[in-house]
């Protein structure tokens, strides 16, 4: 039986999915993909994770598609397929996910970066859309990617496949923040607190709004938006909440410290 190559662990209500397969720079591979799927849908469905970490052993945070599977005609395509899925689950899950990444990622690992909800990495991590250089297109990861990045920064990137450093993809909207080695963790350990503290169906309803078109104007949207909050504000989780505010405690949802 192969080694298993994502690694799932949960403590104090984060989840931890580890990519291990640093023998191919964790490239997406049909096992590794298959791993990640399982394990975010475990995540998903457990009632005690609140949030979802993904991080990753070696040098290397995700190298994007396994290559040495995808080279014959179609080749690719399980691949291909296989992958929006993961792209997928990571985007609409419903609990947090935070990426934190010791080193670089391409191709689909960019995808990936961009598909969860805060990404910290460390300045030596380094990026690039490779994929116009061995002549495919980065299509599938356009659908995460550039709702994060400003459009000419998207143009350049997409079309010149150029690498560029941690700084810049914080300042283009890839990451929330670049921190030196020794405080990854720290800085990680930060987001998942700060998202541990909203109320699990607000953060999974909040998200959901996150990703939703806008109206075109805000009176389009006022009515919906109304019926959203006035629902929370009645709910027990919005009660809870409101109740522990008054008594100066932590709601019931806050994992022990």
């Amino acid at each position: 039986m192969a080694d298993e190559l994502v690694h799932y662990d949960v403590v104090g209500g984060t989840a931890t999915i580890t990519l291990d397969s640093p023998h191919n720079r964790n490239a997406l591979s049909a096992q590794l993909r298959r791993e990640l799927s399982e394990s975010l849908d475990k995540a998903q469905a457990d009632d005690a994770v609140r949030v979802i970490v993904l991080t990753h052993t070696g040098p290397v945070f995700c190298a994007g598609m396994d290559l040495k599977e995808a080279r014959g005609a179609g080749a690719g395509a399980q691949g291909v397929n296989e992958f929006p899925k993961i792209l997928e689950q990571l985007w609409t899950s419903p609990k947090p996910v935070v990426a934190r990444l010791a080193g670089p990622a391409r191709a689909g690992g960019i995808g990936m970066v961009a598909a969860t909800d805060i990404a910290v990495a460390v300045p030596e991590a380094t990026f690039a859309f490779s994929e116009v250089r061995i002549g495919v297109v980065p299509a599938v990861i356009s659908l995460t990617v550039l709702p994060r990045l400003n459009a000419r920064a998207a143009h350049e990137l997409f079309l010149t496949g150029d690498t560029f450093d941690a700084k810049r993809a914080v300042e283009i909207g890839l990451l929330n923040s670049a921190v030196p080695a020794d405080e990854l963790d720290d800085e990680v350990a930060r987001y998942v607190k700060a998202l541990a503290l909203g109320g699990p169906k607000a953060l999974a309803a909040t998200k959901e709004l996150l990703s939703k078109p806008r109206p075109a104007t805000p009176a389009e949207g006022f009515e919906a938006m109304n019926k959203l909050s006035a629902g929370f504000f009645a709910s027990e989780e919005g009660q809870e909440g409101i109740t522990a505010f008054a008594q100066k405690r932590k709601p019931n949802w806050v994992p022990e410290a």
